[in-house]
């Protein structure tokens, strides 16, 4: 215990300490985690003897709890399985239950994974279930349940829980101007009812988060980050906030668990809504792609965001967390009558892959720039200063030679990359020699009847055709550069 011993108080008692509460001073005995009883007794003894006195005449130090040893495993022994770490369930948990969701974990929180169904495979019925020839009910493999998740979101709809993103409500005159600072994009000309995709970045250009963000009023934002970065966005928000200008008058607050979020998204997704939305004009023209409305839906107040990260058609409904589950299963019902399905996180990471759309910390490593990642477009040069502006000027950001996102495409088109794996100019490679870069992202697309991958490889966009390798175990497997938009190029989808 602060690795006081024997010859420490030994020590004390020369140097004239003879008041017990000046022994635990002058060497700490007492004072680490036991505070007091467990090991103090000890010392209690030892001063006892170098001071001939019995320890009542020695006295006592303050003994605080526990007052008895307690194992390291008595501590332990409540962190363990689901108890290891707070779980963070959002409000239709309960219906990805029900629907026989498998979840997987994504930061604290519980997302549904995929949502597997019976298989047709069945020889025998009994009751409502379907039974193999075993007597054993068959669903579909994570692998199948995706492919049916994908199509039939881009051949009907599909519905989403995206509630987990990070969200915040910025407020104040000078909203704009801090958008203005801290993210890549230009802000002050964002009109009222329009959204727009935001870039953070660090002081270095490097990006660390990103999201819709869209204008509520010309002094109101509602911002979306990732799942993961929510607490770590806000807590910079706040640092620069408070320490580099606080002249500005501008008050966030985390409204995470405030809203629930349902992705409504595929061709059929205005015929979903449609029923079920009060007070806001759903046609094309009236509320165009990244467009943001506010009216009614099932009953329940609602901010209506016309976004896609699917490439289709899509809205994503936010209404406040009491209003979840109802507002789920409206929309659930409409879903239903229009041949749609359920889908999850693996499901959702496919269709973006497929339109080449990125997700911070997988196509990110910590050293992408806007450009790296082929968001250069994003960026406000026009703006006299933001976070990351001067980072971005460094020559070895601006030199030759960066990894560059790009797709790729094995000749195998049924072999599917390995997520993290190198990838090297020459099948064999000369020993020592470097990789050209990494597959970051790596899925069979079941709409494009092949694999598919995103990958940061060196000078990518200038090697468009040009054949890498892939080295495994089993051998090196032969690979195209493409574009990393492998589905609608055009974007032609997005209006159903």
């Amino acid at each position: 215990q602060n690795d006081v011993t024997a010859r420490d108080i030994l020590l004390a008692t020369r140097e004239g300490m003879h008041s017990i509460e000046h022994v635990k001073r002058y060497t700490t005995t007492g004072m680490a985690t036991d505070q007091g009883k467990t090991s103090n007794m000890n010392a209690l003894a030892i001063v006892s003897r170098a001071l001939e006195k019995p320890i009542p005449q020695i006295g006592l130090t303050t003994f605080r709890q526990p007052y008895t040893p307690v194992s390291f495993g008595l501590f332990a022994g409540h962190n363990r399985g689901d108890l290891f770490d707070p779980v963070r369930h959002t409000p239709m948990h309960g219906q990805a239950v029900a629907a026989g969701a498998v979840f997987e974990d994504v930061g604290l929180w519980k997302r549904a994974h995929y949502f597997p169904q019976k298989t047709m495979e069945t020889v025998v019925a009994a009751g409502s279930r379907q039974l193999n020839a075993q007597g054993i009910e068959i669903f579909e493999d994570m692998h199948a349940a995706v492919n049916r998740e994908c199509v039939a979101v881009r051949e009907r709809v599909g519905l989403f829980d995206a509630s987990t993103l990070g969200k915040i409500e910025l407020v104040g005159p000078d909203a704009a101007e801090f958008l203005e600072r801290v993210y890549v994009n230009p802000w002050k000309k964002l009109e009222v009812g329009r959204a727009r995709y935001g870039i953070l970045c660090n002081e270095a250009g490097f990006v660390i988060d990103d999201g819709v963000i869209a204008r509520i009023a010309t002094d109101r934002f509602h911002i979306t980050t990732t799942t993961g970065g929510a607490p770590r966005v806000f807590a910079m928000f706040e640092d620069y906030l408070q320490t580099e200008w606080p002249d500005l008058k501008v008050w966030q607050t985390s409204t995470t668990e405030q809203w629930v979020v349902i992705a409504v998204q595929g061709p059929r997704a205005r015929a979903i809504i449609s029923p079920l939305v009060e007070g806001i004009d759903l046609s094309g023209g009236a509320f165009p792609h990244m467009a943001l409305r506010e009216g009614r839906i099932a009953g329940a107040p609602t901010r209506l965001f016309r976004v896609s990260f699917t490439g289709e058609l899509g809205f994503e409904v936010n209404v406040p967390a009491r209003h979840g589950p109802a507002v789920w299963d409206a929309l659930w019902r409409e879903c239903e009558k229009h041949g749609g399905t359920r889908y999850g996180t693996e499901a959702m990471h496919v269709l973006r892959a497929e339109k080449g759309f990125i997700i911070v910390g997988q196509e990110t490593d910590g050293t992408m720039t806007p450009d790296d990642v082929g968001l250069g477009w994003a960026i406000g040069r026009n703006k006299p200063d933001f976070i990351g502006k001067r980072g971005l000027m460094r020559p070895d950001i601006i030199a030759q030679g960066r990894k560059q996102l790009v797709g790729l495409e094995s000749f195998d088109p049924a072999r599917v990359l390995e997520e993290g794996a190198q990838i090297t100019q020459s099948a064999i490679p000369a020993t020592g020699s470097a990789a050209l870069g990494h597959v970051t992202s790596a899925y069979f697309s079941a709409v494009l009847g092949k694999s598919i991958a995103l990958a940061v490889v060196k000078d990518g966009r200038a090697r468009m055709g040009e054949v890498l390798h892939v080295p495994m175990p089993d051998g090196a497997i032969a690979v195209k550069v493409v574009s990393p938009v492998f589905y609608d190029p055009k974007g032609e989808r997005l209006d159903g």
